[in-house]
Order: structure tokens, then sequence, then C-alpha cells
């Protein structure tokens, strides 16, 4: 299955060329699934055909949660008083959440060849591509693998019939359904996920646009394109300012992504067809994915990974356990270590050629000498 995902700043147009995208892809031949967020739908989209849409509502979403937990719950622990599903109160990145388990479940049951994302303004898209991530980091603190072991020993026992079931269980079933959620689908794999961008021709645009770029650099992702919302033909002093501000906003714009031109028009499309002829044409590929890269150093060892457009400011890194924790442009990171750097030290890090398209941060790496062999350290030729 091949996702599109969809992102841009706060009236940037991103819901209207999400459904502009998911219907060329229907008409192309593709099996396609557009999933929405809440708003006025374009008329006649339901009706073109191997098209489907599914809005996806966050309170929806956790009321179905809420109803389908809410009964093995109640018989684990009798007497707990629950509230209605009407009652419950969503927590904050819900939307980012309704939407990748939707995304999975599209996964899971195969209803689609290609799956068109409306992800919605930056900081949303840029979570729903990391979210994964972090859901498996959070996983791993509240219960390390072996913990989780012993939870499906235990749920084994229960279904045999040999152990009674108790609140635990009720959380251990939580846990599996998360488990099944994070295997099905991985934002973060070019290969199987694309982004594009979407912006108007502002000054501003540029700066929020960067730093999604290096927000979803930090996640495996590059941007395959931008879809940039120009002005038509026009005359005057007035849009002749305009004119020369667009342009100098495109070409900073086209530093990022490939840019694609979609002319604006008096009133957003109305129907199918009006759709049908906003696009231009596509010619987006799969870009390269930008994993960290281990190599050697003299006698240390190095870990490279790409943040393009990347700043100084704001970059913070942090050794965790076996992960290593970098935080750049407003987001987070956890990077689990091979088992060669889980035995080393962090050394130094370094942001190379900053606020460019190369900018990478490398990180250097001593190995301990309390972890390693002496004779395997005095190989390595980091003996101290």
């Amino acid at each position: 299955m091949r996702t599109l995902l969809l992102t841009g700043p706060g009236g940037a147009g991103t819901s209207t060329l999400a459904a502009a995208v998911a219907v060329r892809s229907a008409r192309a031949g593709a099996r396609t699934l557009l999933l929405t967020r809440p708003g006025r739908p374009v008329a006649g989209l339901d009706a073109v055909p191997r098209l489907a849409v599914a809005p996806v509502e966050p309170l929806g979403a956790l009321e179905s949660l809420w109803t389908a937990s809410a009964a093995e719950l109640g018989t684990a622990v009798p007497g707990l008083p629950l509230p209605p599903a009407a009652a419950v109160v969503p927590l904050p990145g819900m939307g980012e959440l309704a939407l990748l388990s939707r995304l999975a479940r599209a996964a899971g049951d195969a209803e689609a060849d290609t799956v068109v994302v409306d992800a919605g303004p930056l900081d949303a898209g840029t979570a729903l591509v990391g979210l994964p991530g972090a859901l498996r980091w959070w996983l791993d603190q509240a219960l390390p693998t072996r913990l989780r072991m012993l939870g499906a020993v235990r749920t084994a026992a229960v279904r045999a019939g040999t152990l009674r079931r108790g609140p635990a269980d009720a959380g251990l079933a939580a846990v599996a359904a998360l488990e099944d959620l994070l295997g099905g689908l991985d934002p973060t794999d070019p290969a199987t996920t694309e982004v594009r961008l979407v912006a108007q021709p502002r000054p501003d645009a540029v700066p929020a646009l960067r730093a999604a770029v290096t927000a979803l650099a930090l996640h495996g992702q590059r941007p395959t394109g931008v879809f940039v919302r120009v002005l038509p033909g026009g005359a005057g002093p007035w849009w002749a300012r305009r004119v020369a501000e667009q342009d100098a906003v495109l070409t900073a714009l086209a530093g990022l992504a490939p840019v694609r031109r979609v002319e604006e028009a008096a009133e957003a499309p109305g129907d199918v067809a009006a759709l049908g002829t906003l696009l231009p044409d596509d010619a987006a590929g799969s870009p390269p994915p930008l994993h960290p890269v281990a190599d050697r150093a003299g006698g240390d060892r190095r870990l490279v990974l790409p943040l393009p457009f990347a700043e100084r400011g704001g970059l913070e890194l942090t050794r965790w356990a076996d992960d290593l924790v970098v935080t750049v442009a407003g987001t987070r990171r956890s990077i689990r270590l091979d088992a060669l750097l889980r035995r080393c030290v962090v050394t130094a890090g370094t942001l190379i050629d900053a606020g460019t398209a190369q900018a990478r941060l490398e990180v250097t790496f001593t190995p301990d000498p309390q972890q390693w062999p002496a004779d395997l350290l005095a190989a390595e030729g980091s003996a101290r």
C-alpha cells in the first residue's frame, strides 16, 4: 500500500489539494482511500470510481476505542465506575492517533492501493510521521521486552484457563493492540510513505517549511515536493510587487523540495471537475531515505545523521541508556544504538554545514574500556 501524506501551514489549502491528489490517483486506476479531517467535503467525491472517502473524527475515534475497551475493563475490575463514551475527554494528539489508527486499519485490511492523508498543519503532519516511534519508546519504558514476554505467557495461561483473569489482563490486551497497530505501518519509510508539503508563496512560509523539512529528516523522511498556490496572470504595480515577492519565495522553496505550481483561483474548487484540473503534472519520485549511518573514524566510531537546514540553536543531543536522543526543529527522536555503539561513550557531537541542505549531525563514540576486552580494545586502536 502506498501512502501520500500532505501537510502545510494553516490556510495553505492542504485539504483541497489532498482531495485533488486522491481524485487523480483514482482516475489513474488505483484503488484510492482519502483520509480527511472534519470539514466541508468537495461535492461528488463519493461518486468518483475507485475512490473512497473516510473522514477521521478524533472524538468519534476516541469514543469507539473507549466503547470497545470499557466492557473488557469492567469485566476485569467489577464495580469500577466507568464514564460513558460521551464523557471521556480526549488527550492532546488524539487527532494524529486517530489518523494513524485508521491508516493502520487500511493497511491491515488492504482497503486500497493508495491512501491519501490530509495530515493538516505542519506540526500535526510531522507529529504523525514521528508518532509510531514515540509510541514504541513509551511502550519500551512502561513495559520492557522481558515484561512483555512475561505478559504473553500470562495471556496464554488465561486463555488456557489455568490462570484467573485479573485487572492486569485488560492492560496487556491494550498493549497487544498497540503492538499490532505499530507493526502494520511505518510512515518514516520513504519507500511506502511519500510526504508532500503545501504552501502559499509568502515569505513566512519559507522558515516554517524549512523547519518542517528538518523535523521530517530527523524521522527519516524527505518531502518529494511542495505544492505552491501561485497567483494567476495580472497587471499593475500591486501585482508586480506581489509577483516579485512570490518569485523570491518560489526560489527559496525550490531549495527545500521540487516546486509544483498550483494556480490560485477566485474560489475554492466546488466539485470534482474543478479538482481534476487543479494539479500540475505529477513527476514525484521516492527520494533516498535519511537514515543514520555509522562508520569508523580512526580508533573511534561515528554516527552521521542527515538533518537538512538544521541550525545549532535548538539542537540538543542526549545519551540515554542504549538510545541517542536528538531534539531539533521542535521535534525529538530516540535512536536505538547498535550493539557496538552501546558499548561506547559519546565524546563529541558536531553539526556540520548548519543551515544548508547538506547539514548533518556527526556524533563521535569512543569504546568504553569497562565494556571492551583489553585485547579487542587494542585491536581497535582505541587503548588509552
